[in-house]
């Protein structure tokens, strides 16, 4: 396709062609697609990842609870409830719905429903972790466990642990942990986030995409910053920055398998190379991505995070720039 007509996709499936089929054939009111799909998902980390994709889109409608009531017995259907109640109570809490809390002890029981019945499984544990973030205050004790180093907070290290058993170093586990760092009441900071995501990513395999956890601390830091409103922009051609960039490129990028890789983590590489004018670098991730973009990061070089066209037309003019860079400089074409 000429870039002058290329256009970016959003789609939560990526390139998973299975997965894509099961989520229409889920807005439609049908299951078995989905059914079939998770029966033959080899690895938890996909597991995890189809679940949640499914969860995200089933949670408005009475899908999965049908399947439930259609085969009581499936373990897959069981954990599938376990994800849309757990998206409900998120979804409630984000709203101020008055049924937060009810909808919060639902979700609750049948993660241990589902923890119950499919114990090597890692995704009742991440849902767990999921809910930890309602716990503003860490009122439950499982919510306030001590760390396991320096500079680290209290907080559900216990279920993390749980998780990390089942899969080590889990993707969605340590999202969630750090979703939870951002909504501690008890002094939860952008420091014990840097913190968190460095430990982090020190121990996690070269091949993991927990590489890329520190962008996203670098995104919210730069959100925070209002960043985009400043003249001159330097925060992602730091020193820190831009090493967490190269390390996430190397590290991961170079050993994943990008067919099944998140789409979040390569909009959040390509963006975080571009910003280091890194973009021979950056190219590589974009072409990588193919079609595909996330409104995130990109929603937060815009003065309206909500905008997706904005988000759209910034990730086009990366893409360009960074691709005329990976091609050199044309005679009279300034950078």
């Amino acid at each position: 396709m000429p870039e002058e007509e290329f256009r970016p996709v959003y789609h939560p499936a990526g390139y998973d062609g299975g997965l894509r089929i099961a989520l229409q054939d889920l807005r439609t009111g049908r299951w078995i697609s989905m059914r079939n799909l998770l029966a033959e998902t080899p690895t938890w980390a996909l597991w995890t990842q189809r679940t949640q994709v499914l969860a995200t889109a089933g949670a408005g409608s009475n899908v999965v609870d049908a399947w439930r009531a259609e085969e009581p017995q499936s373990v897959a259907a069981l954990v599938m409830g376990a994800r849309v109640g757990v998206e409900r109570a998120v979804r409630a809490h984000r709203e101020g719905h008055p049924r937060t809390r009810e909808l919060w002890r639902e979700a609750w029981q049948s993660c241990q429903l589902s923890a119950h019945h499919s114990p090597a499984d890692p995704v009742p544990w991440v849902c767990l972790l999921a809910l930890a973030q309602l716990d503003k205050e860490q009122r439950q004790e499982e919510h306030r466990v001590p760390p396991p180093g320096p500079l680290l907070f209290p907080g559900p290290w216990g279920l993390l642990a749980e998780a990390d058993r089942r899969d080590p170093y889990n993707r969605e586990a340590y999202h969630r942990m750090l979703q939870f760092v951002y909504a501690r009441r008890a002094g939860g900071s952008l420091a014990e986030a840097v913190n968190f995501v460095q430990w982090v990513s020190s121990g996690a395999p070269r091949e993991s995409a927990l590489q890329v956890l520190p962008l996203y601390v670098h995104v919210e830091r730069y959100r925070e910053e209002r960043g985009y409103e400043k003249a001159l922009d330097l925060h992602w051609a730091t020193e820190d920055a831009t090493r967490d960039a190269q390390k996430a490129l190397h590290g991961w990028f170079d050993h994943a398998d990008l067919t099944t890789s998140s789409l979040l983590d390569l909009n959040h590489l390509a963006h975080a190379l571009w910003g280091a004018l890194r973009f021979s670098d950056a190219a590589r991730v974009f072409e990588a991505l193919g079609p595909y973009f996330t409104p995130l990061p990109w929603a937060y070089r815009t003065p309206d995070p909500g905008d997706r066209a904005a988000a759209e037309e910034m990730f086009l003019r990366a893409r360009v720039r960074s691709l005329a860079g990976a091609r050199g400089p044309r005679p009279g074409v300034n950078g």
